[in-house]
């Protein structure tokens, strides 16, 4: 029993610092659950919005033209952030993900994005307020049903 003691402890160790990791994961998500009804934040979004993504994504979020037609390269082009395109598909916490870490760090595999990692120009509060400005554009009907799946995935 004596010998197996260090191996208990180890394991006891591990599950423990898994469970902090998971924790700390659900408790990101629920940081970035996005506040597209604070007027605050959706004006400050605005700003940032045609400051750093209109260029790509349109200045009325309508994306680049043939936005689900791969360009030569195998990339898509930007793609509208109103009800026409999948933004609202994603949960805030990976729209965030996306924004700060770039279109590649959440792409599956054999997937090349453009989108390119906004985590060394702007603040997390800056991507939560320019995620917010897109989110308050959608119809009411999408952002209910966007904020029923965040809800799903934060109970699980």
């Amino acid at each position: 029993m004596s010998r197996n003691l260090p191996v208990l402890i180890a394991i006891v160790a591990v599950i423990g610092l898994l469970s902090v990791y998971f924790n700390s994961l659900s408790e990101q998500e629920e940081q970035f659950t996005i506040s597209y009804k604070d007027r605050e934040a959706v004006r400050a979004g605005r700003i940032l919005y045609a400051d750093n993504c209109a260029s790509c994504h349109g200045k009325r979020l309508e994306g680049e033209p043939n936005w689900r037609s791969r360009n030569a390269d195998g990339t898509l082009p930007a793609p509208p952030h109103t009800e026409e395109g999948h933004t609202w598909h994603h949960p805030d916490f990976a729209l965030f993900q996306t924004v700060k870490y770039g279109g590649q760090s959440d792409s599956s595999i054999g997937f090349i994005s453009n989108m390119p990692a906004y985590d060394e120009l702007l603040t997390d509060k800056e991507i939560h307020d320019i995620l917010a400005f897109i989110k308050s554009n959608w119809p009411a009907n999408i952002q209910a049903g966007h904020d029923a799946m965040n809800k799903r995935i934060m109970e699980q």
